[in-house]
Formats: structure tokens, C-alpha cells, sequence
């Protein structure tokens, strides 16, 4: 398995929210989540999105995912947004399913937006190396994007209808559309783009980080790790250290914790079973590494989430 599939394994999109919207004449509105991804979806025309510090034109056949924006503003051409209201309130003054922006005989744009809650602690490394919005992905005369384009047709077609399973159905989708926008934006970074991304791109660390991924558990050392990679143990830690910013049992470190945390908010397995599950040989190593980064034993920790569930 590739080092993104892999990656993307504890990546889970939740709660999943879709909008669909038409816009007529000069519409706008503000959007504002926390912890949250967004995609749109352009159906038909063209409007702008505007995130403060970057404007993006969107045009008909475009999928745009925002990773890092707790709030935008989304217009049509030809207008500054100035004055927009919250989509929120406008939602709430229109329950139909789909949303009229502004009135008018004729769309200027008809978009589908969606949103989606995820793991905070999982995808936060993600997260922290893409820019707010994500370069839009429209349908290539080289076909490159087709299988996007269906999908943008059958979500738009899901949409429009009121079947059994359609909550589950989008989910899935808007886990596809990041998968898509992810893998088209590392395959167009240069080579010199200072982002451990590249290590997806580099033919030698994706095998280690796939491996670790795979199996966090296993006892890893460099000199595995290096066999992993086809390199030598030297020439490996060095590379590793200067594509992903640290070194590499301070990642796996890293992801073994984090994915130990996610273990304990999921309320599953016993604290003994999670410390195997990711690599631990005793309970007490386990509870000592996990309180220096979290601040709290693995115990804590889980009656912390454990009373928000029952809250």
C-alpha cells in the first residue's frame, strides 16, 4: 500500500453536512466553522471565495476543499461580498433543500457546498502543511480528472433526492474529494517545497513511513527503517531529517501517541491493549511517554473524553 493510503487510514471525516445553493444576481454570504473541511462543488457558473488574506475565482466543474479556514466569504463575480450575512441565517430562514441566493429568473452559479467535522489530533500533521484552500480541480481536456467529475455528477444527482442512506452516501464522497484534492496537490509540488509532503513523492522515505504507518507497533529501529527504505542506516536518518523536519523515531513517536489518543477517546480498547496496539512494551513506558506530550496518563485522558460522551 502507497504512504498516502496508509496516512489517510485514521484520517475520518464526520458529521458531514452538505448545502446545495443557487446564486442570482449580486449574492453573498459569510460562512464560519472551527474544525472543520470544506469542499465546494461548482455545479454550473462562476462566484468567488474570499478567505481573507486569498481570493479564488470558482468556475463551473471546479471541486475546491478549504483545509485551513475557520471562516470565508463566498460572492458572485462583480461584487465584493462587502455586507454578507451568515449562511447560517439564511439557512434558517429557508428550509427547502436547495437555497436561493438573492432573487432572480436566472443562476449565476449553483454550487453544492459541504462540510465536514474531523479527528483534530490525527490530521493535525496533515493540516498544518496545506494552504487554507486547496487548488481548484476542474475537468481537464486530458481527461485526467474524469473520475472527479463523476463523482461531482453523482453527488449532485445524491443531492437532489431523498433516499435512505444518503447521509453515509456524501460521507463517503467528501472522503474521495480529499483523497483526490490531497494526491493532485502533492503530486504538483517542486521538488524544492519545504513540506515533509515530499516524503509521499520520494521513493525511498514513503516506503518507511508507509511501513510505520502500517505497523506502529513493530520495534522499530533506524537500521529497519533503513532497510525499509532500501538505503544505508546514515544516508537514510539524514534524509529523513531534512524532508520531514525530524528525525525519524521522533516521528514515529509522534504518530504512535497520537493514535494511541484516538484509541482512548474512542472508549474501545483497555489501556494495556492500546499500549501494545501501538508499540509499547509496558503499560508504565506507555502512561510516561503519553503524560509528557498530553500532560496527563493515558487514564485521565480517557475519562476526560469518557464524560463528554455521557454528557
Amino acid at each position: 500500500m502507497d504512504a498516502l493510503s496508509v496516512l489517510l487510514q485514521e484520517v475520518h471525516l464526520i458529521e458531514t453536512k452538505y448545502h446545495r445553493l443557487n446564486g442570482c444576481g449580486d449574492w453573498s454570504y459569510s460562512f464560519s466553522r472551527k474544525d472543520t473541511i470544506m469542499f465546494y462543488l461548482v455545479l454550473s457558473g462562476s462566484f468567488c471565495i474570499d478567505l481573507g488574506h486569498e481570493v479564488r475565482q470558482a468556475n463551473t466543474g471546479d471541486t475546491i476543499m478549504i483545509a485551513n479556514a475557520t471562516q470565508h466569504v463566498s460572492y458572485a463575480l462583480h461584487h465584493n461580498g462587502d455586507n454578507a450575512k451568515p449562511l447560517d441565517d439564511l439557512l434558517t430562514i429557508d428550509d427547502s433543500d436547495i437555497l436561493q441566493l438573492n432573487s432572480g429568473d436566472v443562476n449565476n452559479a449553483c454550487l453544492i457546498l459541504i462540510e465536514c467535522q474531523y479527528d483534530k489530533q490525527m490530521i493535525r500533521p496533515l493540516l498544518s502543511v496545506l494552504p487554507s484552500m486547496l487548488p481548484e480541480l476542474g475537468v481537464k481536456s486530458d481527461g485526467r480528472f474524469g473520475v472527479m467529475d463523476v463523482e461531482v455528477k453523482l453527488l449532485a444527482l445524491e443531492s437532489e433526492h431523498q433516499r435512505m442512506g444518503k447521509t453515509a452516501v456524501i460521507n463517503h464522497w467528501a472522503s474521495i474529494m480529499m483523497i483526490e484534492c490531497l494526491r493532485t496537490y502533492i503530486e504538483s509540488l517542486p521538488e524544492a517545497t519545504d513540506s515533509w509532503l515530499q516524503a509521499m513523492k520520494d521513493p525511498y522515505l514513503a516506503k518507511a513511513l508507509a511501513a510505520m504507518h502500517d505497523a506502529p507497533n513493530n520495534n522499530w529501529t533506524i537500521h529497519r527503517l533503513a532497510e525499509v527504505a532500501g538505503m544505508s542506516r546514515s544516508s537514510f536518518a539524514q534524509r529523513f531529517k531534512d524532508v520531514v523536519g525530524m528525525p525519524p523515531l521522533t516521528y514515529l513517536i509522534d504518530y504512535r501517541l497520537r493514535l494511541a489518543a484516538r484509541y482512548l477517546r474512542l472508549q474501545q480498547n483497555s489501556i494495556s491493549r492500546i499500549s501494545e496496539l501501538v508499540g509499547y512494551a509496558s503499560d508504565s513506558t506507555f502512561s510516561q511517554a503519553f503524560k509528557r506530550v498530553y500532560g496527563v496518563s493515558p487514564k485521565a485522558y480517557r475519562q476526560r473524553y469518557r464524560h463528554k460522551l455521557i454528557s
